[in-house]
């Protein structure tokens, strides 16, 4: 059985990538910057202290690693802290990994499809110049950067996900907010531009891609993490109202707009399915249904 560390294991792309990865077959030993009472595999372990991920690394000795710990959220308050996570974070990690007495066989690096920005309409390829718009996005980019510089010392992949939801997602993300209104039968919502459509994926299938990536392993490959269909947020809202039978009054909260924004951002995955075979999302509806059910984890 091979071992795999995955940082940031508690967070809700974490979980799911655990469950995927412990159902074919591999010891998943995790790391966050919380204590967790119960779990003998996670350590507790901050980016920003690379003595503490040394120490895990040490006892681990992990086949492989899947990096998903960052900072995620693009309105957090304080854009000094993605950089401290996302990018030194990240060096911190690689700086660790690169000279162990067992050095990993794959290195799964999660970043971000908003390296590409808002100004790429249309459908997103890897060839797409990114034109990153917010600190966090320019963080991801920093550590794609950063990373190459290892690339000669660890085989490493990138994944860039395109938006992706499920179950467990915070509901200061957009679609996990319709599903809250709903859930809790709220008779309007607040929210911006109806009209502009992404691609949403659901969280159990880039937890597939993921593993099946860390699998294959195609070393200094970037790779986008993608449906390849777009919807708007007023397709999803109609898809749960149909599934509910509950009808919701929207309002468009000014500051929730925001400026030139693009009417159409989805991803190709035709380089995903080069490399890994067959893969697809459940349609949206599908994934929305499963949240509004509140099934668990």
């Amino acid at each position: 059985m091979k071992r795999v560390l995955v940082t940031g294991v508690k967070g809700f792309t974490g979980r799911y990538v655990a469950a995927e990865l412990a159902a074919h077959g591999w010891e998943v030993w995790g790391t966050g910057a919380h204590e967790a009472v119960g779990d003998a595999r996670y350590r507790r372990a901050d980016l920003v202290d690379a003595a503490s991920l040394r120490r895990v690394v040490e006892e681990v000795r992990p086949d492989a690693v899947v990096h998903l710990a960052a900072l995620a959220f693009v309105g957090h308050g304080d854009a000094d802290a993605f950089y401290r996570v996302n990018l030194i974070g990240t060096r911190n990690l690689l700086s660790v990994l690169a000279p162990a007495e067992q050095p990993p066989e794959c290195v799964l690096l999660a970043s971000s499809a908003n390296v590409y920005g808002n100004a790429n309409e249309g459908v997103l390829r890897e060839s797409t110049p990114p034109s990153p718009a917010n600190d966090y996005a320019v963080s991801k980019l920093a550590m794609e950067n950063m990373a190459r510089l290892w690339m000669d010392r660890l085989p490493i992949v990138i994944a860039r996900p395109f938006n992706y939801t499920g179950v467990g997602q915070a509901d200061s993300f957009l679609l996990p907010k319709i599903v809250a209104h709903f859930q809790r039968r709220a008779e309007v919502i607040e929210l911006g531009n109806l009209d502009v459509s992404r691609d949403f994926s659901d969280v159990r299938a880039v937890a597939s891609a993921y593993r099946r990536l860390l699998e294959v392993c195609p070393v200094g490959e970037t790779v986008n993490v993608c449906s390849g269909r777009t919807h708007s947020l007023r397709e999803a809202l109609a898809m749960a109202e149909a599934i509910t039978g509950q009808s919701m009054r929207v309002e468009v909260n000014p500051a929730f707009v925001r400026a030139n924004e693009v009417r159409r951002l989805g991803g190709d995955p035709a380089k995903l399915r080069k490399l890994i075979g067959e893969w697809d999302s459940p349609p949206l509806e599908e994934t929305l249904r499963w949240m509004l059910e509140g099934a668990s984890v």
